[in-house]
């Protein structure tokens, strides 16, 4: 039978380095693409855009957590 993994010191350093470098570069890329409106308004993203922005992220989260929550309840009432 095969032993059960074991986080090892270095393992776990290393995960969390390489998840900080891409947050780094995430939020490196958040600053680049949200300032490019700020100099030229003809690029930048009218009221309807950041309402349709703001009405899709309220979508998403609203069916992550509906999914997650019939996943629970389908867990815990024994039907999986």
């Amino acid at each position: 039978m095969a032993e059960p993994y074991k986080a090892t010191r270095a393992g776990v350093w290393i995960v969390v380095s390489v998840l900080l470098v891409i947050l780094l570069f995430a939020m490196a890329f958040l600053y680049v693409g949200w300032g490019m409106g700020g100099d030229h308004p003809e690029n930048s993203m009218s009221a309807s855009g950041y309402a349709a922005m703001t009405m899709g992220i309220v979508a998403t989260l609203v069916l992550g957590v509906g999914l997650m929550g019939l996943v629970f309840y389908s867990s815990r009432s024994g039907h999986d």
